[in-house]
């Protein structure tokens, strides 16, 4: 089988493939793509790929809707690099309390010029900061790495309001009990001294933090944004900022809009950039690729539901499909007609809004224009057999 790189991938992770793998940023016609950062919309994907692994969470360079409808599995690595973001994270708190960057430019300025220690103690009231102990950190996202930082925020004494429409139950039980969790965003920002953003950028997110929801926030409040640079209206934001509403910004995403700005500090996307997270990331997504194109195993997929089995039959069928009620039993009906020669020994189906995807362990190998049929049924995408 060949995987295809688009950036480069730890070492760590491409172990984890073996040596029944062609793997190379030259492979042409690949079943399985891993890929970091690089831009994905405006590829052309052959027929023979399978599934696409993003060694990261975030997944706004990969063209979902597009490869769900080839029958394309994409997978993320959710958690892999949480710790790496919470630690910027923290360090962002202080960061937006301090104006630590501002004195060690001008301490810096300082070089070549005499008594530098006298005009350190008379210039370094100008830096001066507040402390977090004792302050409010709002939490928007309660997700793997929202959930580390909420509780490691309870360790520097500060109080934590969060607040995920989505939590699950293991996020939940990730959780701090002392973390009060609230029903709605705005309960957030109005109860926040520090407002930190960890939800992806979708449609109902963009611009969550704009000129309505600041409003609603406290005066001097100070926003950290290591998720996407999208959650944030620049334009509002810099208006906020030179009112004094916002006294600090701190984010992983510096755009044209905002470099620069007084009041913010823009890092250079560094939230999973440790030699940790990136084997993290490569190790899980090489790891989620390899029981797919292997087993048909799905787990982390964003365009389509997990689904496992463990194998039990001669062959096994697996087949991406629309989530309509009339495929599966199409898909039943059609395997019955062929119970001669092959059958049902195990199956599982799942589905994931407009996405569903059915594994089928059979009695034996289906003939070539059974799986044909099977490609033709309407609403499957794809139909392959391991």
């Amino acid at each position: 089988m060949k995987i295809q790189l688009l950036n480069k991938i730890a070492k760590v992770g491409l172990a984890q493939l073996g040596a029944d793998y062609e793997i190379g940023d030259a492979v042409e016609n690949p079943e399985g793509i891993l890929v970091r950062s690089a831009v994905m919309h405006e590829m052309a994907f052959g027929e023979n790929l399978l599934a696409v692994a993003r060694a990261g969470a975030g997944v706004n360079n990969i063209p979902l809707d597009t490869l769900a409808e080839k029958g394309v599995v994409v997978f993320n690595t959710p958690g892999a690099n949480a710790n790496g973001v919470k630690e910027l994270a923290v360090c962002a708190l202080f960061l937006a309390s301090r104006d630590i960057v501002g004195g060690v430019k001008w301490a810096e300025s300082l070089a070549g010029s005499t008594d530098v220690a006298k005009q350190v103690e008379k210039g370094k009231s100008q830096f001066a900061g507040t402390e977090v102990a004792g302050k409010t950190l709002g939490v928007i996202g309660l997700g793997a790495i929202g959930a580390m930082i909420a509780n490691t925020a309870l360790s520097l004494g500060m109080n934590v309001v969060g607040c995920d429409p989505f939590l699950s139950v293991d996020g939940a039980w990730r959780l701090d009990p002392r973390v009060k969790r609230v029903a709605t965003f705005d309960d957030v920002f109005a109860a926040a001294d520090y407002v930190t953003l960890h939800v992806p950028a979708t449609k109902d997110t963009k611009n969550m933090v704009n000129a309505a929801s600041i409003a609603k926030m406290k005066d001097g409040v100070k926003i950290i944004n290591l998720a996407r640079a999208d959650l944030v209206a620049a334009a509002d934001l810099k208006e906020a900022l030179a009112a004094g509403k916002i006294s600090a910004y701190v984010t992983d995403f510096p755009t044209d809009e905002i470099v620069g700005t007084p009041k913010v500090v823009t890092i250079p996307h560094l939230g999973a950039s440790t030699e940790e997270s990136e084997d993290n990331c490569a190790v899980m997504a090489a790891q989620e690729i390899d029981d797919y194109l292997k087993n048909g195993n799905i787990k982390n997929s964003v365009n389509y539901p997990n689904a496992a089995l463990p194998r039990t039959g001669a062959a096994r069928l697996c087949v991406l499909h629309a989530n309509l009620p009339a495929v599966l039993p199409a898909l039943t009906a059609l395997i019955e007609k062929h119970k001669d020669t092959f059958g049902i020994a195990n199956m599982t189906s799942a589905a994931k809004g407009e996405n569903a995807y059915t594994i089928l362990d059979l009695t034996a190998a289906p003939s070539e224009i059974a799986v044909k049929a099977l490609a033709a049924i309407p609403g499957v995408r794809k139909v392959r057999t391991i």
